[in-house]
């Protein structure tokens, strides 16, 4: 069951830059780099919650089981 994260997307949609969310989220910019990729294997669940956290969306907004 492969899931991806659509924090790119989400990104591009808020005119918000990696480097804006890192600073927001306090998350390395290797860490939202890692996460807009299209390569992404693992994610620790509490990155995951800081970041739908501090966009102030959902976790289903954030991820999609494809």
């Amino acid at each position: 069951m492969p899931i991806s994260i659509k924090l790119k997307k989400i990104l591009k949609e808020r005119d918000l830059s990696q480097r804006e969310l890192a600073r927001m989220t306090g998350l390395r910019p290797n860490t939202i780099s890692h996460l807009c990729s299209d390569n992404v294997d693992r994610v620790y669940l509490s990155t995951l919650e800081t970041v739908y956290k501090v966009l102030d969306i959902d976790i289903q907004e954030l991820i999609e089981v494809e």
